[in-house]
């Protein structure tokens, strides 16, 4: 943990500015500053448990700080310390719990002075100290010292100033909302009450939120609330027994009791600031400021429970502002809850937003303009849509066209910022640099705006320009071309990583951006895989289908330009390819995209129907059947020729035939003027040259340059070319007389290696040789440092050894070619052994002869050994690392030349002249109905539909998208990890709930008790009730008794007169059987139990029976045996 001394007159900003600097803490989202008891309190496990993990569960979601007391023998402040142990995770650091402790009430704080020093510092106190421990789980401490020693409170002015202090700071730099500060109440005092009404009075008052069942001042507040509203006071017979409670809670008298109640009522005034709520609703703000706190904390939960909810009014442009805010801020869950309540980008997205986005800070980006753009960008330029078109044509590369780069978005920017200029001009001071989209409401530039819609795709190339890599994965999966996107952003991603290892920047971005590149990739891969095995005419049409929101390219079309051999290999792909290149041939397997593809100049190819087959369905109405028979002929003949296999094979035996005359044109004699077989080669060659230039011309790029740097990229067009030139340089010396003729024909003979190696191209189409080559390649692209290092080896020892040998050697050509190509034969084992003594011949040794054996010895063993070796392990090690991926690059490269016969004329050269002049035509035929476009169009493999079918590719499209992610999600639900997870946390809610159930069990058991002990008072009650009643009838009975007997006696005694002995009193059987009841019958006390009682009352029965059966001379019935033994009890 890390501490300060500071004093308590200490400035707020300054402890702010430390916290943030030098101790490196984030930013506060959220100020939760516990209050509660300074004495250990229990609190029930289950208040507790929510205490702790609600606390930490906050403060951890919102990115709050936790102020407290710091100490651990305060009750409040130790279960926090406790929530922060149990629930706040490993790395304390990042806790943010902050202890605002008096310096003097710390236990040995003298061990903690010193400047930048670790000092350690036990947290266990001593039990018989009477000071207080830091509690060690906090993260920070901010010793407030103001010279007392064992004096509480005096940090608490210092702590309010910088809550303070800290709401007045922002949420965020891009939101206005300040830090929200709650107070949460945890049991409690007497000050306590003093300490909430200050919070909830101050302006502007602080929300405290009291955590009820805590016990304290904290359930007073809670139960105050619930008694009392704003229209309603708090009843009298109420707050007699709340004093009552107050005085029995705190242990104070009835006049403080009465001082409290009146303050805790005064709470109660502004009982909008006491909640029991959660946190969340303590937080009183407008639905604005709530959703910028909800989208600072990250929180979409919060904002779709309690912001975003029916019925609320809503400002203009707030969630428009809400939508940009979460885009700057990167919260994708944010995005994904604004555009699930409706926010459409249509409506969203402008010129100004889009370009506030993009100016965002982002260094790597402005490199990526300057590099796009060939120049610095001044301090402070702000991008604009049409450098990030630069930037996206810069990395797609090829015929790509951004739309921020069509004169026709340029002709609505250009005047967008006109018009926004006059309009400042004149409503300068009602506008604002955020509300730039208030503007346009002025109707021209209303217009101008309308006519640039903007979409997903906008704000999806935005993220992969940001490096925004999770909201694109979000941004991705949402509306249309799906496969599309993930195809581009795998091309932007890779081309990124290229940037940034050519400008030397950090490993780990290159890094990052092909792992990001990875991962689209793979998810192209995967969707159509997906698409492909629900349905594979729908797959290839996702496949083929052109994007007018990609400039007019396809999916197969962008995954070929950014090299993905994962997504071009695949089966659908691999099935569409093989299709197209037997064309109609065989229709035993998807004929539907076959005829599409084989007829991709007509409109309605989506239809399934082929512009022949059309052709043949409206001349079959009109013309006889012979005729029919001839036009189907002919279109099967135009078919068999149109198969770019066909194609292959025709041009392939008219190139060997070529190479063939060409052949014979070197090795014979050249005449004066060209054989037959010659014309009939430069015929040829000129033909291709045509060739050639019709490719160039009919590329997809626009401008010359950028067609002529894309037809360079491919290597075979670099070879055909310097080949023409050399033929065209040797066909233009051959007509002069010699030496210019033999020049002709040596250049002749130098030319024909290009055409010879032009042979090569033809093999890989082939699946086996096709490997191979794509291997060579390799190793003869990559072996050019090892061939550099050999030179260099190679002339050092061969300059050294042709001049200790030749000394005396005049300047000549020889002399080079000696010092180059002895030491070059010497690799291959010509060792010129007759040179390695020049004196044994008795010739004059030259001086330092000797030295020549031996250079050659070492400069054999380095380059023999050691160089040539080495080139040998390269090349294996690229053989192995090729033979592994050999069949996925022959399926890759397969595209090219499929793609090349499928757009070359059937006629191979020199009768391709015929088909170029067939193709002239037509073009100026079309361009004469207005229909020039279509020629430009058919080029390639794409498949145009109509809006419907459209419809129903997208609708397709995602279902697929659907079913994938849902496989997805289930795949990582299912993972053993996540099951885990998952059985840890029911483990946990069952542990909670056995241990509610405990709770449940002891309490009813308490209660049981309770109840079986006020079920004997009850029984006692009643048998003493009893007893009373008994004897207060015995009573009655006996004193009527005895007056009858009185009376009796009297009578009698006036008649007879007895002896003195008979009056006497003495025992009669009676008197003996009354008094043997007496000691039999024992008391009836209270605390009998019924059971004992009963027992009594059955041996009073039983002596009640014998002293009636006793008594001789008298007859007496039941009552008057019950009446002696009821007299006996009275006795």
């Amino acid at each position: 943990m890390i501490f300060v001394r500071v004093g308590v007159h200490s400035k707020p900003e300054v402890l702010l500015q430390l916290m943030l600097r030098e101790w490196q803490m984030e930013r506060p989202k959220l100020l939760l500053t516990v209050q509660g008891g300074s004495e250990n309190f229990p609190l029930p496990l289950k208040v507790k448990q929510a205490f702790s993990k609600g606390l930490i569960t906050a403060a951890l979601s919102t990115g709050a700080w936790i102020l407290t007391d710091g100490i651990s023998t305060g009750g409040s402040m130790g279960y926090v310390g406790e929530a922060v142990k149990t629930f706040g995770g490993h790395n304390l650091r990042k806790r943010n719990t902050v202890g605002i402790t008096p310096w003097g009430v710390i236990d040995n704080n003298m061990d903690l002075i010193g400047r930048d020093v670790f000092r350690p510092y036990q947290p266990l106190g001593n039990p018989l100290s009477k000071r207080a421990r830091l509690n060690g789980f906090h993260s920070h401490f901010l010793l407030v010292d103001d010279g007392t020693l064992g004096k509480h409170g005096c940090q608490q002015g210092l702590r309010r100033k910088l809550e303070k202090h800290i709401h007045l700071q922002k949420i965020h730099p891009r939101l206005k909302q300040g830090v929200p500060v709650v107070c949460v109440v945890v049991e409690g005092g007497p000050s306590l009450v003093s300490t909430v009404l200050d919070y909830v009075s101050n302006a502007p008052p602080v929300p405290v939120f009291v955590f009820e069942g805590s016990g304290g001042a904290a359930d007073l507040i809670a139960f105050l609330h619930k008694q009392t509203s704003i229209d309603r006071p708090l009843d009298a017979d109420i707050k007699e027994d709340f004093l009552v409670r107050i005085g029995n809670v705190f242990r104070v008298e009835s006049a403080e009791a009465s001082h409290l109640c009146s303050v805790l009522l005064q709470c109660m005034d502004h009982r909008e600031s006491v909640s029991k709520n959660p946190i969340w609703e303590c937080t009183k703000a407008s639905p604005a400021e709530q959703l910028s706190m909800a989208l600072a904390w990250d929180r979409a939960d919060i904002a779709q429970k309690d912001v975003l909810v029916y019925g609320q009014h809503w400002k203009v442009g707030s969630l428009e502002q809400a939508m940009l805010d979460a885009l700057v801020m990167d919260r994708v869950s944010f995005v994904k809850l604004l555009i699930d309540n409706g926010m459409t980008m249509s409506r969203f997205l402008t010129v100004d937003r889009l370009e506030e986005l993009y100016n965002t800070t982002d260094s790597f980006l402005r490199h990526l303009v300057e590099d796009a753009k060939q120049t610095s960008l001044p301090i402070g330029y702000r991008l604009s849509l049409i450098d990030m078109g630069l930037v996206i044509e810069y990395l797609i590369g090829g015929a790509y066209r951004s739309t921020y780069t069509r004169k026709h978005f340029r002709a609505v920017y250009n005047s967008r910022l006109d018009k926004v200029a006059t309009t400042l001009s004149f409503f300068e001071q009602d506008v604002s640099p955020g509300s730039s989209g208030e503007i346009p409401s002025s109707p021209g530039l209303g217009d101008a705006l309308l006519s640039v819609p903007f979409n997903l795709n906008d704000l999806f190339v935005w993220a992969i320009l940001h490096q925004r890599q999770q909201m694109a994965l979000f941004l991705c999966q949402h509306g249309e071309e799906v496969l599309a996107r993930a195809a581009v952003a795998f091309k932007l991603y890779r081309s990124m990583a290229h940037e940034a290892r050519q400008s030397s920047m950090d490993d780990h971005i290159s890094e990052r951006f092909k792992t990001h590149s990875l991962e689209f990739g793979q998810l192209a891969v995967d969707l159509l895989d997906c698409a492909f095995r629900q349905n594979e005419q729908m797959a290839m049409k996702l496949l083929t289908s052109e994007m007018e929101a990609w400039s007019h390219f396809t999916c197969l079309q962008m995954a070929v330009s950014s090299c993905h051999r994962p997504f071009v290999s695949h089966s659908c792909t691999q099935t569409l390819l093989t299709d197209l290149w037997t064309g109609p041939l065989n229709m035993r397997k998807n004929s539907f995209v076959k005829v599409n593809i084989v007829n991709i100049g007509s409109r309605d190819a989506e239809r399934g129907l082929s512009s022949h087959g059309r052709c043949f369905d409206h001349v079959s109405e009109t013309v006889s059947y012979t005729t029919l028979l001839c036009l189907s002929g002919i279109t099967r003949v135009y078919d068999f020729y149109a198969a770019p296999v066909v194609k292959f094979w025709f041009h392939t035996i008219f190139y060997l035939a070529f190479l063939m005359l060409f052949s014979y044109v070197v090795l014979v004699e050249m005449q004066d003027v060209p054989s037959v077989q010659e014309w009939l080669v430069i015929a040829y060659i000129l033909s291709t040259a045509v060739e050639k230039t019709r490719e160039v011309l009919m590329s997809e790029p626009r401008q010359l340059s950028q067609k002529l740097k894309i037809w360079f990229s491919e290597y075979w067009n670099i070879s055909d070319i310097i080949a023409i030139l050399f033929f065209l340089t040797g066909l233009t010396l051959r007509w002069h007389a010699n030496p210019y003729r033999t020049a002709g024909r040596i250049i002749y003979c130098l030319d024909i290696i290009f055409w010879f190696v032009r042979v090569l191209d033809l093999l890989a189409v082939n699946q086996h040789a096709g490997p191979y080559l794509t291997m060579i390649t390799k190793m003869t692209s990559n072996m050019f440092f090892i061939v550099v290092m050999m030179a260099i080896v190679l002339l050092s020892f061969g300059v050294s050894r042709k001049a200790i040998l030749s000394p005396d050697e005049e300047p000549s050509w020889s002399l080079a070619r000696d010092v180059v190509f002895q030491p070059y034969w010497m690799i291959y084992g010509e060792v010129y052994a007759s040179e390695i003594d020049p004196c044994d011949d008795g010739v004059p040794c030259p001086p330092a002869s000797f030295l020549a054996p031996f250079l050659q010895a070492v400069y054999l063993f380095f380059q023999y050994i050691i160089m040539v070796n080495i080139l040998i392990a390269f090349f294996n090690n690229i053989y192995f690392d090729m033979a592994s991926t050999s069949n996925k690059l022959w399926k890759y490269n397969r595209y090219r030349y499929i793609m090349t016969y499928q757009e070359r004329p059937w006629l191979p050269p020199p009768l391709i002249l015929l088909s170029h002049l067939t193709s002239g035509v037509r073009a100026i035929y079309r361009k004469f109905i207005g229909d020039a476009d279509q020629e430009e169009r058919g080029s390639g493999l794409k498949l145009w539909l109509g809006h419907e079918d459209r419809k129903r590719l997208h609708e397709f499209e995602e279902k697929c998208v659907q079913a994938y992610f849902h496989e997805k999600s289930e795949g990582l639900h299912g993972s053993q990890i996540n099951r885990i997870r998952a059985t840890a946390e029911r483990a946990e809610e069952m542990c909670t709930m056995v241990g509610e159930v405990s709770e449940k069990v002891i309490f009813i058991q308490d209660s049981l008790l309770d109840l079986d002990c006020q079920l004997g008072q009850l029984q006692d009650l009643s048998a003493l009730a009893v007893d009373t009643l008994t004897l207060l009838s015995a009573s009655d009975s006996l004193q009527q008794e005895e007056a009858r007997l009185v009376q009796c006696r009297l009578i009698t005694a006036s008649r007879h007169t007895l002896p003195h002995s008979w009056t006497l009193p003495h025992k009669s059987e009676a008197g003996w059987d009354e008094l043997q009841v007496r000691q039999v019958v024992p008391r009836s006390w209270g605390s009998s139990p019924p059971s004992l009682l009963e027992g009594c009352t059955r041996e009073c029965d039983v002596g009640a029976k014998g002293s009636r059966g006793g008594r001789q001379g008298h007859s007496g019935d039941g009552e008057e045996g019950v009446q002696q033994v009821l007299a006996v009890d009275i006795s």
